[in-house]
C-alpha cells in the first residue's frame, strides 16, 4: 500500500515541507494548526496511518469527510506545505514510520524541510534560558545560505545542545544528534537521514512545559514564518480550538 494518497491535485515540488513532531506539550501540532489556518491551506492528501495510534474525528469548519492521523496541507500559490500529525507512532512501528516519512520527503521534490518540535523546559542550562527557540542542523545537510532556509543563518537562534545524556555512561552515546528530552521522534528522524540525503533540513525546537500552550504555539509559528520568509498579516486560530482544545466549559449549575 502506498504511504501517501493525494486527495486533491497538488504538487510538493519546490515546496518547503513543515513537519511537526508529536512531542512535549504538542506545541508543534498547535503551531502547525496556526500555520494551516492563517495561510488558508487546504487538505491535499492523507498518509497511511498504520504506524500511528488510530484516531479519527470531524474536519475543521464542518468540511465533509473525516480527519485522519497524518495529513498534508498546501496551496498551489504558496511555497509552503504542512504535514499535520495528530497521533504518535506506535512503539513497535517508530522506525517504520520514520523510514516511510523520509522516503516520501526524498521523492516529493521538496526544496527544503523544517522539522519542528518541543523540548522539556526543565532540561535547560542558564544560558539556554535566554531564548525559547533553538535549532539543530544535522551533519551533511546541504548548505543553507542560498536556499529557502537561508534566513535561518541570519536569525539569532542558537544551536541546541543537551545538558543531559540519554544514558548513564557517556561513552554509550556517540550520535551526532544530541538527546532531546520530550522531543518525540525528532532525534530519530534526524539520526535516520541517509548519507545520500540531498534536501536541506533543519529542526527547530522550543522549550515548553505542559499546560495552555497557545502562546507557545503562536511564538513557534511566528519563528517558522520568519525562517521561511512568509508574511502572515493576521494570525488565525482554528475554529476547533474554541471547543476542542480543552473541551467545552462545565455547566456551572452543577456547582450550585
Amino acid at each position: 500500500m502506498a504511504f501517501y494518497h493525494p486527495t486533491a491535485r497538488f504538487s510538493t515540488k519546490g515546496k518547503v515541507l513543515v513537519v511537526p513532531v508529536v512531542s512535549v506539550a504538542n506545541v508543534a501540532q498547535l503551531a502547525a494548526d496556526l500555520l494551516i489556518a492563517s495561510l488558508s491551506l487546504h487538505r491535499v492528501g492523507i498518509f497511511d496511518p498504520r504506524s500511528l495510534v488510530p484516531v479519527v474525528g470531524a474536519r475543521e469548519d464542518d468540511l465533509p469527510g473525516v480527519t485522519t492521523p497524518l495529513e498534508l496541507f498546501g496551496r498551489d500559490d504558496i511555497d509552503v506545505a504542512v504535514i499535520q500529525q495528530r497521533s504518535p507512532a506506535l512503539k513497535s512501528s517508530k522506525q517504520d514510520f520514520v523510514d516511510s516519512l523520509l522516503e516520501f520527503i526524498r521523492t516529493s521534490g521538496a526544496s527544503a524541510v523544517l522539522v519542528i518540535g518541543g523540548v522539556d523546559m526543565s532540561n535547560r542550562t542558564d544560558t539556554q534560558m535566554l531564548t525559547p527557540t533553538c535549532q539543530i542542523v544535522p551533519p551533511g545537510t546541504p548548505d543553507l545560505t542560498s536556499g529557502p532556509l537561508a534566513a535561518l543563518t541570519t536569525l539569532p537562534i542558537p544551536v541546541y545542545t543537551s545538558p543531559v545524556s540519554q544514558f548513564l555512561h557517556i561513552d554509550a552515546e556517540r550520535t551526532a544528534i544530541p538527546f532531546i528530552p520530550g522531543g518525540g521522534l525528532s532525534r530519530r528522524i534526524l539520526s535516520s537521514l541517509p548519507d545520500t540525503w540531498q534536501i536541506p533540513i533543519v529542526c527547530l525546537l522550543q522549550y515548553v512545559m505542559e499546560g495552555d500552550n497557545r502562546a507557545d504555539a503562536q511564538l513557534m509559528a511566528a519563528v517558522v514564518s520568519k525562517v521561511l520568509q512568509v508574511e502572515v498579516l493576521n494570525w488565525k486560530q482554528p475554529s476547533s480550538w474554541g471547543h476542542g482544545l480543552f473541551g467545552t466549559p462545565h455547566d456551572q449549575t452543577l456547582y450550585g
